[in-house]
């Protein structure tokens, strides 16, 4: 390995340390309050909740892989591949900005966009790293394993280790992971951010909850997209 290399890798042990750690009294506290509203759901509500949130994140990966230009990186540094990164998730980070300001100052049915859009960009912000990575977006399980980055980024810490479990053993587990468990998936993901979202609907400060949300929401994407990517490399480096 590389002194950059050796950097890389020790960060990345930080990190896992650090999104892995117990969470918050608080954090727990929602959690319960956030499962217990779940249960009061009607089966058939989180169906066709499932069934929605499936459909678009399908047509949005979809979507991102015709967008996403083709470019051959194979001969990149991982120092250069980061760099990379770092300027497109600028980018993604902006849009995202101006995107939850906007929806968040145009009260409850923009507010309400603010989702599939936010989505979008999250997904499209996801081709780009694995491109960047060097990993062909238009294999199969190369996109399930940008879900399982993204359910990694927007989960629970018990489903954050689980999912960490699998990127760690990608190549031995990925024949088993063919497809998500999508219930999972959406229940995981709208726990993480409702609270925040719920504010952005609020008049005379969603703009600024919206633009501030979007932000770290695409920041903790960003995160955890480059060290999984990161990871993946070096474990195949002599």
């Amino acid at each position: 390995m590389s002194e950059y290399e050796v950097r890389a890798y020790q960060e990345i042990q930080a990190w896992k340390q650090r999104i892995l750690k117990r969470p918050k009294m608080v954090q727990r506290f929602t959690k319960q309050v956030q499962v217990k509203i779940n249960e009061k759901i009607p089966d058939k509500a989180h169906e066709v909740i499932t069934d929605a949130i499936k459909n678009f994140v399908k047509m949005t990966l979809t979507g991102s892989q015709l967008m996403t230009r083709k470019s051959d990186e194979t001969h990149l540094s991982l120092a250069e591949r980061d760099r990379l990164l770092t300027e497109k998730l600028s980018t993604y980070r902006r849009t995202a900005v101006i995107e939850g300001a906007g929806t968040g100052a145009g009260g409850i049915l923009l507010g309400l966009a603010d989702f599939p859009l936010l989505l979008s960009i999250k997904m499209k912000f996801l081709f780009e790293a694995a491109t960047i990575y060097g990993f062909d977006t238009k294999e199969y399980e190369e996109r399930i394993f940008m879900l399982q980055v993204f359910k990694l980024a927007f989960s629970s810490a018990e489903k954050r280790a689980e999912t960490m479990e699998i990127i760690e053993a990608w190549e031995e587990r990925k024949a088993e992971l063919i497809e998500l468990d999508w219930q999972e998936f959406q229940q995981e993901y709208r726990d993480h951010i409702d609270f925040v979202k719920m504010l952005q609907l609020v008049p005379g400060i969603g703009a600024v909850v919206g633009a501030f949300a979007n932000y770290n929401l695409l920041d903790q994407l960003g995160e955890t997209a480059q060290n999984c990517y990161r990871l993946r490399l070096l474990k195949k480096t002599p």
